[in-house]
């Protein structure tokens, strides 16, 4: 009832884990409605996943963390602890009190926002999958993907993305040939060739269909993680794993604030340790410190991500791209969170117990 009643806090609690999430896809949603040709579907996988794996992992945890260390501090920023003293209440018992209460606030309005979020992505999700850009049938394997290029091999020559000149064997002498043509596919999904150039004129439509069918074996591991809308198993391990780190947000705010008898210096570290710290302890191996780093509860708590979501912190998966999160074993990563709870469970309960009244 203490936390209830802080309009302030429960409106900003209501605005992060609800508000933002709806807002954003209402809009998304009247834009497509207004211009369908313009803007895209509301929903779909891809929505979900920068919904999920960014705004809701990282505000979440931030707000979660407020709300707990507003129940470890408001007794005593108000006066009020001195009064649940003399009740003859154990003072463990007030302190484990809190716990209940706080996951009883902020584990529905993650689970409310989620419901959204996961309720417009499926049913407002594209009817057609884009690659990039490209019209392509979805779910399709090698085999498969591989048939569309051949059946379209202008669209996927001009349209799919390549890094070399793939080479094929369309002209039946065992030479390599490759293809060269300056076109690209507009808004509309038209082929477009610059004014001046031959474009496919001179090319053969086997060598065509070769070089279509190579450019389809580079694309398709990137092509087969993309998906019309998140499935009903990603969608449920994601909000469990939104539900858990909200819950550690709360717990260690919880004890932090204890710890400390206030709120304000609490919550500034709590952020600074989920927007700043851990980001880069996370993605840069520091050879001293690995171990350090391993107990980072967001390092733990990323490497328990859903796969079908991006890696957390903007980590890749690869040496071209963003640097990769700091290895840790699953073992490990739950450990991890364990010691968290407990740690910081244990130190805010024992410093409430010491406490003056």
């Amino acid at each position: 009832m203490e936390l209830r009643k802080r309009r302030g806090l429960m409106a900003a609690l209501i605005v992060v884990n609800i508000g933002i999430p709806a807002i954003f896809l209402l809009i998304r949603l009247i834009m497509h409605a207004a211009a369908p040709k313009t803007y895209g579907p509301a929903g779909g996988y891809d929505v979900f996943s920068q919904l999920a794996g960014f705004v809701m992992y990282v505000f979440g945890f931030i707000v979660a963390a407020t709300l707990g260390c507003t129940a470890g501090s408001v007794d005593l920023t108000e006066g009020m602890f001195r009064h649940l003293v003399i009740t003859g209440r154990s003072r463990l018992a007030l302190y484990f009190a809190r716990i209940p209460a706080g996951l009883a606030i902020i584990v529905p309005m993650v689970a409310v926002g989620f419901t959204i979020v996961c309720a417009v992505c499926v049913f407002a999700a594209p009817t057609k999958l884009y690659y990039p850009g490209v019209n392509v049938p979805a779910g399709q394997s090698l085999a498969g993907f591989e048939s569309w290029a051949a059946q379209h091999p202008k669209v996927a020559i001009c349209g799919l993305p390549y890094r070399v000149n793939p080479n094929g064997n369309g002209n039946g002498s065992g030479k390599k040939t490759t293809i060269n043509v300056p076109c690209f596919i507009d808004q509309r999904g038209n082929i477009v060739v610059p004014p001046g150039t031959s474009g496919f004129k001179n090319i053969s439509s086997a060598t065509q269909k070769s070089f279509a069918i190579a450019i389809a074996k580079e694309d398709y591991s990137a092509y087969s993680k993309l998906f019309l809308y998140p499935s009903n198993k990603l969608m449920i391990q994601t909000g469990l794993w939104l539900e858990l780190e909200a819950a550690i947000g709360f717990i260690v705010g919880l004890g932090l604030a204890s710890l400390m008898g206030q709120r304000t210096v609490p919550v500034v570290l709590m952020i600074v340790l989920e927007i700043v710290l851990t980001p880069i302890f996370s993605r840069n191996v520091i050879n001293h410190l690995l171990n350090v780093q391993r107990g980072l509860v967001g390092l733990a708590t990323a490497h328990l991500e859903p796969g079908g979501l991006p890696s957390a912190f903007g980590a890749g998966n690869g040496p071209a791209g963003a640097p990769q999160l700091v290895p840790e074993s699953t073992t490990v990563a739950v450990c991890v969170v364990i010691g968290w709870v407990v740690v910081w469970t244990a130190l805010g309960a024992w410093r409430m117990s010491k406490r003056d009244a």
